[in-house]
Protein backbone atom coordinates (compact mmCIF):
# COMPACT_ATOMS: atom_id res chain seq x y z
CA UNK A 1 0.00 0.00 0.00
CA UNK A 2 1.31 3.42 -0.92
CA UNK A 3 1.74 6.03 1.81
CA UNK A 4 -0.37 9.18 1.47
CA UNK A 5 1.57 12.41 1.19
CA UNK A 6 0.08 15.89 1.46
CA UNK A 7 0.33 18.57 -1.17
CA UNK A 8 3.25 20.98 -0.82
CA UNK A 9 2.87 23.58 1.94
CA UNK A 10 3.46 26.51 -0.43
CA UNK A 11 0.12 26.13 -2.23
CA UNK A 12 -1.04 29.38 -3.79
CA UNK A 13 -3.75 31.11 -1.74
CA UNK A 14 -5.86 31.32 -4.92
CA UNK A 15 -6.26 27.51 -4.92
CA UNK A 16 -9.20 27.36 -2.55
CA UNK A 17 -9.57 23.58 -2.59
CA UNK A 18 -6.47 23.23 -0.41
CA UNK A 19 -6.29 23.92 3.31
CA UNK A 20 -3.46 25.96 4.84
CA UNK A 21 -1.70 22.66 5.54
CA UNK A 22 -1.93 21.62 1.87
CA UNK A 23 -4.71 19.03 2.23
CA UNK A 24 -7.59 18.85 -0.22
CA UNK A 25 -10.89 20.16 1.13
CA UNK A 26 -14.35 21.21 0.03
CA UNK A 27 -14.60 24.99 0.04
CA UNK A 28 -17.06 26.43 2.57
CA UNK A 29 -19.52 28.58 0.59
CA UNK A 30 -21.98 29.18 3.44
CA UNK A 31 -21.06 32.88 3.67
CA UNK A 32 -21.68 33.54 -0.02
CA UNK A 33 -25.02 34.93 -1.22
CA UNK A 34 -27.27 33.01 -3.59
CA UNK A 35 -27.01 34.34 -7.14
CA UNK A 36 -28.19 33.09 -10.50
CA UNK A 37 -25.41 30.92 -11.96
CA UNK A 38 -25.08 29.87 -15.60
CA UNK A 39 -22.29 27.94 -17.30
CA UNK A 40 -21.88 26.82 -20.90
CA UNK A 41 -19.43 24.08 -21.89
CA UNK A 42 -18.68 22.45 -25.23
CA UNK A 43 -16.92 19.47 -26.72
CA UNK A 44 -16.32 17.71 -30.02
CA UNK A 45 -16.47 14.10 -31.17
CA UNK A 46 -14.50 13.45 -34.37
CA UNK A 47 -15.85 10.50 -36.30
CA UNK A 48 -16.13 8.96 -39.74
CA UNK A 49 -18.57 10.77 -42.03
CA UNK A 50 -20.56 7.54 -42.44
CA UNK A 51 -20.95 7.23 -38.67
CA UNK A 52 -22.27 10.78 -38.44
CA UNK A 53 -24.69 10.05 -41.31
CA UNK A 54 -25.93 6.90 -39.56
CA UNK A 55 -26.47 8.78 -36.28
CA UNK A 56 -28.64 11.40 -37.98
CA UNK A 57 -30.58 8.83 -40.01
CA UNK A 58 -31.40 6.50 -37.11
CA UNK A 59 -29.18 3.70 -38.38
CA UNK A 60 -27.32 2.85 -35.17
CA UNK A 61 -28.22 -0.57 -33.75
CA UNK A 62 -28.31 0.61 -30.13
CA UNK A 63 -31.04 3.19 -30.84
CA UNK A 64 -31.56 6.95 -31.02
CA UNK A 65 -28.04 8.11 -30.22
CA UNK A 66 -28.70 11.81 -29.68
CA UNK A 67 -31.74 11.26 -27.46
CA UNK A 68 -29.83 8.84 -25.26
CA UNK A 69 -26.80 11.17 -25.15
CA UNK A 70 -29.04 14.10 -24.21
CA UNK A 71 -30.54 12.19 -21.28
CA UNK A 72 -27.09 10.93 -20.24
CA UNK A 73 -25.74 14.49 -20.24
CA UNK A 74 -28.55 15.75 -18.04
CA UNK A 75 -28.10 12.80 -15.67
CA UNK A 76 -24.36 13.47 -15.48
CA UNK A 77 -24.90 17.13 -14.60
CA UNK A 78 -27.23 16.04 -11.79
CA UNK A 79 -24.65 13.55 -10.48
CA UNK A 80 -21.53 15.73 -10.77
CA UNK A 81 -20.72 15.71 -7.01
CA UNK A 82 -20.68 11.89 -7.16
CA UNK A 83 -17.89 12.06 -9.76
CA UNK A 84 -15.86 15.15 -8.77
CA UNK A 85 -14.78 14.74 -5.11
CA UNK A 86 -14.73 18.40 -3.94
CA UNK A 87 -17.75 19.53 -5.97
CA UNK A 88 -20.78 20.87 -4.08
CA UNK A 89 -24.24 19.37 -4.49
CA UNK A 90 -26.39 21.90 -6.31
CA UNK A 91 -30.08 22.22 -6.91
CA UNK A 92 -29.98 22.64 -10.68
CA UNK A 93 -32.81 24.64 -12.18
CA UNK A 94 -32.03 23.54 -15.72
CA UNK A 95 -29.64 21.64 -17.96
CA UNK A 96 -29.93 21.80 -21.75
CA UNK A 97 -27.80 20.11 -24.40
CA UNK A 98 -27.53 21.01 -28.08
CA UNK A 99 -25.92 18.81 -30.71
CA UNK A 100 -24.61 20.08 -34.04
CA UNK A 101 -23.48 18.16 -37.06
CA UNK A 102 -20.33 19.30 -38.89
CA UNK A 103 -19.92 17.55 -42.23
CA UNK A 104 -16.78 19.48 -43.20
CA UNK A 105 -13.86 17.07 -42.85
CA UNK A 106 -10.78 17.89 -40.80
CA UNK A 107 -7.23 17.11 -41.97
CA UNK A 108 -7.65 13.47 -40.87
CA UNK A 109 -10.84 12.96 -42.88
CA UNK A 110 -13.16 13.10 -39.89
CA UNK A 111 -16.50 14.85 -39.60
CA UNK A 112 -17.62 16.15 -36.19
CA UNK A 113 -20.46 16.14 -33.74
CA UNK A 114 -20.37 19.05 -31.30
CA UNK A 115 -22.26 19.32 -28.04
CA UNK A 116 -22.97 22.41 -25.97
CA UNK A 117 -24.38 22.11 -22.47
CA UNK A 118 -25.89 24.93 -20.45
CA UNK A 119 -26.37 24.43 -16.71
CA UNK A 120 -28.32 26.84 -14.47
CA UNK A 121 -29.00 27.23 -10.78
CA UNK A 122 -29.53 29.79 -8.08
CA UNK A 123 -26.90 29.12 -5.47
CA UNK A 124 -23.70 29.94 -3.65
CA UNK A 125 -21.31 28.34 -6.13
CA UNK A 126 -21.02 27.97 -9.88
CA UNK A 127 -22.26 25.30 -12.26
CA UNK A 128 -19.15 25.00 -14.46
CA UNK A 129 -18.43 21.42 -13.40
CA UNK A 130 -22.03 20.38 -14.08
CA UNK A 131 -21.87 21.78 -17.63
CA UNK A 132 -18.49 20.11 -18.22
CA UNK A 133 -19.73 16.76 -16.88
CA UNK A 134 -22.83 16.99 -19.10
CA UNK A 135 -20.69 17.51 -22.21
CA UNK A 136 -18.22 14.77 -21.27
CA UNK A 137 -20.84 12.12 -20.60
CA UNK A 138 -22.94 13.05 -23.63
CA UNK A 139 -19.87 12.58 -25.86
CA UNK A 140 -18.91 9.35 -24.10
CA UNK A 141 -22.44 8.07 -24.64
CA UNK A 142 -22.26 8.72 -28.38
CA UNK A 143 -18.88 7.01 -28.41
CA UNK A 144 -20.30 3.99 -26.55
CA UNK A 145 -23.28 3.67 -28.86
CA UNK A 146 -21.17 3.90 -32.04
CA UNK A 147 -17.90 2.16 -31.11
CA UNK A 148 -18.90 -1.07 -32.86
CA UNK A 149 -18.86 0.69 -36.23
CA UNK A 150 -16.20 3.36 -35.65
CA UNK A 151 -13.29 2.61 -33.33
CA UNK A 152 -11.36 5.64 -34.62
CA UNK A 153 -13.64 8.22 -32.96
CA UNK A 154 -11.92 10.76 -30.73
CA UNK A 155 -13.23 13.16 -28.13
CA UNK A 156 -11.54 16.55 -28.01
CA UNK A 157 -11.79 20.16 -26.90
CA UNK A 158 -14.01 19.77 -23.84
CA UNK A 159 -13.97 23.22 -22.31
CA UNK A 160 -15.84 25.96 -20.53
CA UNK A 161 -17.16 28.55 -22.98
CA UNK A 162 -18.75 31.02 -20.57
CA UNK A 163 -19.97 31.49 -17.01
CA UNK A 164 -22.18 34.04 -15.31
CA UNK A 165 -22.97 34.87 -11.70
CA UNK A 166 -21.21 35.03 -8.39
CA UNK A 167 -18.49 37.33 -7.18
CA UNK A 168 -16.36 36.95 -10.31
CA UNK A 169 -19.25 37.95 -12.59
CA UNK A 170 -19.25 36.93 -16.23
CA UNK A 171 -16.50 35.32 -18.28
CA UNK A 172 -16.44 34.39 -21.99
CA UNK A 173 -13.76 32.39 -23.75
CA UNK A 174 -11.70 34.85 -25.78
CA UNK A 175 -9.58 32.32 -27.67
CA UNK A 176 -8.52 28.68 -27.78
CA UNK A 177 -5.56 29.37 -25.51
CA UNK A 178 -7.53 31.22 -22.82
CA UNK A 179 -7.32 29.01 -19.76
CA UNK A 180 -8.70 30.81 -16.72
CA UNK A 181 -12.12 32.21 -15.96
Amino acid sequence: MQEHTSAPKDISPSLTHFSSSGRARMVDVSGKPDTIRVAVASGVLRLKPDTLHRIYHGEIAKGDVLTVADVAGVMAAKRTPDIIPMCHSLSLSGVALEFDRIDTLDDTGCAALTVNATARCTGQTGVEMEALCAVSVALLTVYDMCKAIDKSMRIESIRLEEKHGGRSGSWHRASNCETRP
